[in-house]
């Protein structure tokens, strides 16, 4: 497992000291054994998540720290992804996935990632392995 996908749980888990899986996540940050893929979409959902939570202060600091690090790779919005994210959506109208998961499933399917750093079951659900269990 060199490459993986970072979902938003393991953000919230990395910077949320009382989550469940902080201790896990805060481990793999440390120890990066390869490079970590998210997307632009993933950190906006980060951002919102954190908002209204004692967070907040630290997410921007957090999101520049991460897109100067040469292991991550941030994936940025364009319209094609967007749009292809959509369209999965779209497909899947017997799925609760949300559209940052189908942007997420879609770079995740192009870049030809099998592993999510997330507790989210939705990638399960689209045929990924969880990290975080």
């Amino acid at each position: 497992m060199s490459e993986v996908f970072a979902d938003t749980a393991f953000f919230v888990a990395f910077l949320n000291s009382r989550d469940d899986h902080h201790t896990l996540a805060s481990r793999y940050m440390s120890k990066m054994p390869g490079r970590i893929w998210t997307t632009d979409s993933v950190l906006t959902e980060l951002g919102n998540c954190l908002a209204r939570s004692a967070q907040r202060v630290v997410f921007v600091p957090f999101v520049r720290d991460l897109l100067q690090d040469p292991r991550m790779q941030v994936v940025r919005a364009t319209t094609e992804l967007f749009d292809a994210g959509l369209e999965l959506y779209h497909d899947r109208p017997d799925k609760t996935w949300s559209l940052t998961d189908c942007i997420s499933f879609v770079v995740m399917d192009q870049q030809g990632l099998t592993d999510a750093l997330t507790v989210d079951r939705h990638f399960e659900q689209a045929g990924f392995s969880l990290v975080l269990k």
